[in-house]
């Protein structure tokens, strides 16, 4: 197969599709590739008792509402059907089970390939997110075949686990969420510096009071305000975990979750920590995060922290060339579900001018 399409977007998690009702509203053609088998299989994936930080009048993409009650948090399995819906109920043409392998330059054209697919497009976006690959510390293959390891992207439940300790490595929200899940079975170790906690619990009364006061500053701090930038390095660079959100330090220490070091190692086939212990643990679950990728994008592509270089989701050195859903893109709500909306627009306002000023764009 060998297609024209203006633009092209890869990912079609929220990002994607917000990108893509933004483009559709404005009569603009578009395609969408995604490389799971259904739209919302990424949130489908994630273990089962994950739950959202933000209530659900929060959680809304462009043009429909979330649907569950305003202050309610939603599970990942209501937001991954919020996003299938929201693909049919827009008609947004998503093409799924394709994943791109190479994005390249012809001319004046991006090059997009897929397998033995083809396509060509004035426009790219790339909204794969900042989270690709699993980060896992190299002394991993150090430890005893018989220790179950999981990263947090395929642990589900306990059901996985062996009897006996687990081991959580990395103590940010993905790490205390799990360690409190199977801590009612096991003997549970948290590893890793404390990422501190936000000052009131998501879903609580003082949250609920809270969150728009807190909302207004994840939209207000922008790249372009000082106190923005500040914020965006502090999240960025280097990458950190953020604050706890709906978990609390005293919830960790009250279901008997033993806080312990860094892990920086093995010995004799076990995990060490910093401090010299060594733990006899049966399963380790490596919360520590991803390890991001845009090694298949063939161009001279600026990057910091590997992380490509942009303004607001426009790379300037490549004209067409766009990303969206990157950590605190334009600030901290970028990385909300809700907050892509406005990356979204302006993004497909780039677009749309490009156009009008290129006849490339008309054909």
């Amino acid at each position: 197969m060998n297609e024209h399409v203006e633009t092209v977007i890869i990912g079609g998690g929220q990002a994607g599709l917000a990108v893509g009702h933004q483009l559709g509203s404005r009569g603009l053609p578009f395609l969408i590739l995604d490389e799971n088998e259904r739209v919302g299989d990424v949130w489908r994936q994630r273990w089962d008792t994950l739950k959202l930080f933000t209530p659900a009048r929060y959680d809304g993409l462009p043009g429909m509402r979330f649907p569950a009650p305003a202050d309610g948090l939603p599970g990942k399995d209501e937001v991954a059907d919020y996003l299938e819906e929201y693909a049919r109920h827009f008609d947004l043409p998503v093409r799924t089970g394709i994943t791109v392998d190479r994005v390249s330059m012809k001319g004046q054209s991006f090059e997009i390939f897929a397998g033995a697919d083809k396509w060509a497009a004035e426009n790219v976006v790339v909204a794969t997110g900042a989270y690709h690959h699993p980060r896992i510390p190299p002394f991993a293959a150090q430890l005893d075949e018989d220790i179950v390891q999981l990263h947090s992207t395929e642990y589900r439940n306990p059901s996985q686990l062996r009897e006996g300790g687990v081991l959580v490595v990395g103590a940010g929200n993905s790490g205390a969420e799990i360690a409190l899940d199977v801590v009612s079975q096991h003997r549970v170790w948290l590893s890793g510096p404390d990422t501190g906690q936000e000052p009131t619990r998501a879903g609580s009364v003082p949250d609920r009071l809270l969150t728009p006061l807190m909302w207004l500053g994840a939209t207000r701090l922008t790249v372009n305000t000082a106190t923005g930038r500040k914020l965006r390095d502090r999240f960025t660079d280097p990458p950190r975990g953020i604050p706890l959100g709906r978990v609390r330090r005293r919830d960790l220490i009250a279901a008997g979750i033993e806080r312990v070091a860094r892990t920086t190692g093995a010995i004799d086939g076990y995990p060490v920590l910093e401090d010299g212990r060594r733990l006899d643990v049966s399963n380790v679950i490596w919360c520590t995060g991803f390890v991001p990728d845009f090694g298949w994008i063939d161009l001279p592509l600026p990057m910091h922290n590997g992380v490509p270089v942009h303004d607001r989701g426009v790379v300037e050195s490549l004209p067409g060339l766009y990303f969206m859903g990157l950590l605190f893109l334009y600030s901290l709500s970028s990385a909300l579900i809700e907050g892509v909306g406005r990356d979204a627009e302006h993004i497909a306002e780039q677009i749309a001018s490009t156009r009008a000023r290129s006849p490339l764009q008309t054909r």
